[in-house]
């Protein structure tokens, strides 16, 4: 039980600080939504939650092109 444990606060618990620094916010903030949506919503952000974690555990193959600048932009 403790190994289970262990797995999900090394994988998990990233997801809410990506997140948060994404946004600009604390991260206190973003769990606190992720507990409180949940109650709500009888479950279901904990969907978009694990997709998170599955986006950010395989961002590698998630990895957007950004477009080159141009002298201009510079």
């Amino acid at each position: 039980m403790q190994k289970i444990a262990f797995f999900f606060e090394l994988r998990s618990f990233g997801v809410s600080t990506w997140f948060a620094n994404k946004l600009g916010v604390r991260v206190t903030k973003v769990r606190l939504f992720f507990i409180y949506a949940s109650f709500i919503g009888l479950g279901s952000p904990l969907i978009l939650y694990l997709i998170m974690a599955f986006i950010l555990e395989n961002k590698h193959i998630f990895k957007f092109q950004r477009k080159a600048k141009t002298i201009w932009e510079l």
